[in-house]
């Protein structure tokens, strides 16, 4: 059975938090928790895919192998949040792998536990169909900055969306190593550190894993500037 602090963690996730109470314990009374090490596989691309997983602590990324062998970063997520619903309920393979990027803990719901949800409240299928949503909108957005956006401008948005505060002065803690941050925003490591620095006219100090922003909202008007613009300033 979960602990307190794991059945927290799981009702308050995107996916299940919207379940009736009955059953969620249900699907917690099926599921079950396991810690992995940084650089622990969860699974690989091409398996059978059986379950749904929520991230109870710590950073998981998902990823593929390149035809040339390098990585490409689809994701990463964190405490509370989940992945593989879209493939789980149709016994697909994995379109990705999954690796834990820091030490981590991970909710591992058989597809089953779901399916048996759904059976007793259709209703469920709108928290599983939303939280599909919400993946296939960060795919997009991801697409949007690729396209849309200068190097420095997707930095700049990623740093955004780790202050906890609309304004004023922060200091943020950056997740995961920068060679991680990188693949996930589409960036080879030397480019990103190059975009670091066209980040100090707009205010920003990168000091190991730390980046401290003068002004939230001048880093933002950055991030949202025309690319043409941007790259001029920087």
């Amino acid at each position: 059975m979960p602990t307190d602090r794991q059945r927290k963690i799981a009702q308050n996730s995107l996916l299940l938090k919207s379940f009736p109470q009955e059953i969620r314990d249900m699907v917690l009374g099926m599921s079950s928790w396991r810690t992995y090490d940084r650089g622990e596989t969860l699974f690989l691309h091409g398996e059978t895919a059986q379950a749904i997983h929520i991230v109870m602590d710590g950073w998981v990324k998902l990823y593929r192998i390149a035809p040339n062998g390098g990585e490409a970063v689809v994701n990463v997520f964190a405490k509370g949040e989940s992945f593989g619903e879209a493939v789980a309920f149709r016994g697909l393979a994995y379109p990705v792998s999954a690796e834990a990027v820091t030490a981590c803990e991970v909710m591992r719901i058989p597809s089953t536990a779901i399916l048996e949800a759904m059976r007793k409240d259709p209703d469920i299928a709108v928290s599983v169909v939303a939280s599909t949503f919400i993946h296939l909108h960060s795919l997009v957005s991801q697409l949007e900055q690729l396209k849309a956006q200068t190097g420095p401008q997707r930095v700049a948005e990623f740093l955004l969306e780790l202050c906890e505060q609309e304004s004023g002065s922060c200091e943020v803690t950056l997740p995961y190593d920068k060679f991680l941050i990188a693949g996930r925003l589409g960036m080879k490591p030397e480019s990103l550190s190059r975009s670091f620095a066209r980040l100090k006219p707009a205010g920003v100090r990168i000091n190991r894993n730390h980046a401290e922003i003068k002004d939230i909202e001048r880093l933002r008007a950055f991030s949202e500037e025309d690319p043409v613009d941007a790259w001029t300033k920087g």
